[in-house]
């Protein structure tokens, strides 16, 4: 038992640290297209099977089918939010049972797990992986492609990097991504600044009205990040813009601020703003998770790895789309680790081969089972969540 599990462990860290050292920035498609030959490299190595190779605005996107209709979906992605040339100063490595490099937690071993789970479970019918290529960007060319492939299915099972001590993401906030941009109009700062329309001063009203919409007590966050003002300077800027990051709890919400937003009216005379983007991600509520978690603990304490405990959690994911389609839908079924998207970015070793073992009872459990009874995203009359048929 043990020199299998050696070797397990063995084969997951060669393959993790294939993909970790072809690195995949979101923005840049040539880089994810070398990635993604990466991805199916392995992929064919260890399904027997090459995959869809699908490209959307330039963006590469992986899809392998096994046996007609999917029924399970993995669904994982292999871009991350590091720059080429990010290796050199966090390179791969593996020291005191600790993995790290810039791309593993969030969520390159995640990608290693479905594929290997996949081929332990024999890629039976009814299984389908897609591993997409803009997660970190909020999707913009591969959000058909997962709810197509959810749609009809009976469970995804979602790869992201687990929550802090290996905790299932059982709920997610809704995300909301905006732009505002604002027009002014230049004049000499020096000469006659009061013949200009400072859309810097205006963009700071706008920073503070923004920031207002916030609601702590709800768990609303309504954040500006990214600003840019001005060109020169001893000049009155004639155009200013900020990125807006909104992460809300419900629907109702999320509508609430994307109503406040696109409410917004300029305070100085003269200038003009523009609003564009909008909702990204609907919520991943606990509903949709309910039965698989009950499910994942009950196989987890077979496969005796313990008890497994549930997170909501303030990111968002692919899982929030296939949720929102009534999909039940569990996540961060990847790596157990921590440091994502920072400079101590990991993962537990001795962790991967027994979430790897979990994910490949899931995938047997629900093909050999069917669709969850009553329905996942729905409560029971007494207001319980649903469970998942008895063995």
């Amino acid at each position: 038992m043990t020199a299998r599990r050696d070797a397990a462990v063995r084969d997951l860290l060669e393959d993790i640290e294939f993909l970790v050292r072809c690195e995949s920035p979101s923005s840049d498609h040539e880089a994810v297209a070398r990635s993604a030959d990466a991805v199916a490299t392995l992929g064919h190595r260890l399904l027997a099977t090459k995959p869809e190779r699908l490209v959307v605005d330039g963006c590469t996107h992986l899809r392998w089918r096994f046996g007609g209709a999917p029924r399970v979906l993995l669904l994982g992605h292999h871009d991350t939010v590091w720059p080429e040339g990010t290796l050199e100063k966090h390179p791969y490595a593996v020291r005191d049972g600790v993995l790290r490099g810039p791309g593993c937690f969030d969520m390159k071993a995640g990608v290693v797990m479905a594929l290997h789970a996949a081929a332990v479970a024999g890629t039976p019918a009814g299984l389908s992986i897609l591993i997409t290529g803009d997660e970190e960007i909020g999707s913009p060319t591969s959000r058909r492609l997962i709810e197509e492939e959810a749609r009809g299915c009976d469970a995804v099972f979602v790869l992201e990097a687990s929550a802090d001590g290996g905790a299932l993401k059982c709920r997610r906030k809704g995300v909301s991504l905006y732009r505002i941009d604002v027009d002014g109009r230049a004049a000499h700062a020096g000469l006659e600044p009061e013949k200009g329309v400072n859309a810097a001063v205006e963009i700071a009203h706008q920073i503070l009205a923004v920031a207002a919409l916030a609601d702590a007590g709800r768990g609303t966050t309504v954040v500006p990040t990214a600003l840019s003002a001005g060109t020169t300077t001893n000049t009155v800027p004639a155009h200013a813009g900020m990125a807006v990051d909104v992460r809300v709890w419900d629907e109702a919400e999320q509508q609430r601020v994307d109503d406040a937003l696109r409410g917004l009216r300029p305070v100085l005379t003269g200038s003009r703003i523009r609003i564009s983007g909008g909702i990204n991600r609907p919520p991943l509520q606990a509903t949709a998770s309910s039965v698989l978690f009950d499910l994942a603990a009950s196989r987890a304490a077979e496969l005796g790895l313990g008890t497994l405990t549930a997170a909501a959690v303030g990111g968002a994911s692919d899982g929030n789309f296939t949720a929102g389609l009534g999909i039940p839908t569990l996540d961060g079924l990847g790596a157990v680790g921590g440091g994502a998207h920072a400079d101590d970015e990991h993962v537990i070793v001795a962790e991967l081969p027994r979430r790897t073992a979990l994910l490949g009872a899931l995938i047997d459990a629900v093909l050999a089972k069917g669709t969850p009874c009553p329905t996942a995203n729905a409560a029971d009359d007494h207001g319980a969540s649903p469970r998942w048929p008895a063995r």
